[in-house]
């Protein structure tokens, strides 16, 4: 009887596939998903508990901001995927191009939210009126510095795009930087109907 052949044991990675990005991003976006996890928990807590202020609550901030700020990430988003496609089939300058894309629509979310927030602050809305806009300002403020440093790490990639640093075979941070984007760009469409919509 013939023995059988021993199978050289697969890797984990090689097991679930070729992965995008590097254990670093992942180990990242895990880290700042559970920070987002418990922010989204306290929510609940909060809304458990004070169910008049938080139906109140959304009828008294700026849907349209909102709603503007959900589109600008969405297409923020489809920027960077094209970035990632252009970069695969060997055009760096297309590339390039479209992650300016995707840091133009960060920078117009920050500015958005930057006079949602004033024009809050002059009705009367701030972190003292209650614990509904406790916990709006604490949550959006958060995603707020995630948009602005998602947006600076973009700018990085670019600069290295340009220099030759990231090729066609050699791009990782890239997709580093896409996964990442994707993750704040989550964040938002689960903060945009808790904060805005839902009563």
């Amino acid at each position: 009887m013939p023995e059988a052949t021993q199978q050289p044991s697969l890797s984990f990675r090689e097991k679930i596939g070729d992965i995008p990005g590097s254990w670093a991003i992942w180990a990242a976006i895990l880290a700042e998903m559970s920070e987002f996890a418990i922010m989204f928990i306290v929510y609940f807590l909060a809304k458990v508990h004070n169910p008049e202020l938080f139906y109140d609550g959304p009828t008294r901030l700026s849907t349209v901001a909102g709603t503007a700020n959900t589109l600008i990430m969405l297409t923020s988003s489809f920027f960077v995927i094209r970035a990632v496609m252009a970069m695969r089939n060997n055009k760096p300058k297309a590339s390039a191009q479209w992650l300016w894309g995707a840091v133009a629509c960060g920078v117009l979310y920050l500015i958005i939210k930057y006079f949602e927030y004033q024009w809050n602050t002059s009705q009367g809305l701030d972190t003292e009126t209650n614990i509904f806009y406790g916990v709006y300002y604490y949550v959006t403020f958060n995603h707020f510095l995630h948009v602005g440093w998602g947006s600076a790490a973009i700018v990085w990639v670019i600069y290295r795009i340009n220099t030759g640093i990231y090729t066609k075979d050699e791009h990782e941070g890239l997709i580093n930087i896409a996964l990442y984007w994707h993750m704040i760009d989550l964040a938002w469409i689960t903060i945009f109907p808790l904060l805005y919509v839902i009563r």
